[in-house]
């Protein structure tokens, strides 16, 4: 006999011997009541063969959603570049034939690994900024990182040196400030071409009177 035989039938017998008190047998066994009241229900129909495990699988398999005309069709209309929602209309439209977007990619899946549409487009190398002279070009950013902090960051284009600060507000006066710690931070003289208009701009909404005030133009570095 199947263990899971046995198993089921020694429910039965401690459902029998607790006088029928399924909350009982339950608690001995160790199973839920749906289960031990579908095996009693078969075992008073089968006896101990309705004991046996029975097998999930569908009697019948299910017809397959789409013939294979439709799938040369999917395919030919997939070789002019047509997505999922295109081929489904032309379908209807050329064939009188309907059939679901899910089913249609379930079709365009199955085809070659490069289908028109799938192809990746080549991915293009790193553009990395760089100036032969430190100091000539330097790129700055603000972001909010936490409740009232917001970080300023500035990184120079040849060395990659960064200076970096925090501030409770972003404010025009602390762009000010954060430009003053940078020229200060940095190993080298910021050229005066350097722009600092759009950071300050950025932080803040109140206007800027000249960004000629920042960086003077007759002077040889932004200090």
């Amino acid at each position: 006999m199947d263990k899971d035989i046995r198993r089921r039938l020694g429910w039965i017998q401690v459902f029998e011997r607790a006088g029928d008190n399924y909350s009982c047998a339950c608690l001995r066994c160790g199973v839920s009541r749906p289960t031990l009241r579908k095996w009693i229900s078969r075992y008073r129909e089968q006896g101990v063969e309705g004991l046996a495990s029975k097998s999930r699988r569908p009697h019948r398999a299910a017809s397959p959603k789409i013939s294979e005309q439709a799938k040369v069709w999917i395919v030919e209309l997939r070789k002019r570049r047509l997505g999922s929602r295109r081929i489904q209309s032309e379908l209807k439209r050329s064939h009188g034939f309907e059939v679901s977007r899910p089913t249609i990619e379930k079709v365009l899946k199955g085809l070659a690994p490069r289908s028109p549409l799938g192809r990746a487009l080549p991915r293009k190398g790193k553009k990395r900024y760089a100036k032969e002279i430190p100091g000539e070009r330097v790129q700055l950013d603000t972001c909010q990182i936490g409740p009232k902090l917001y970080q300023y960051t500035a990184v120079d284009d040849c060395t990659r040196i960064r200076v970096l600060a925090l501030f409770p507000r972003r404010t025009a006066a602390n762009s000010l400030r954060f430009l003053e710690l940078m020229t200060e931070e940095f190993p080298f003289p910021i050229q005066p071409r350097f722009n600092a208009y759009r950071l300050i701009v950025a932080a803040s909404s109140s206007p800027i009177a000249s960004k000629r005030s920042l960086w003077p133009t007759g002077s040889s570095s932004a200090q």
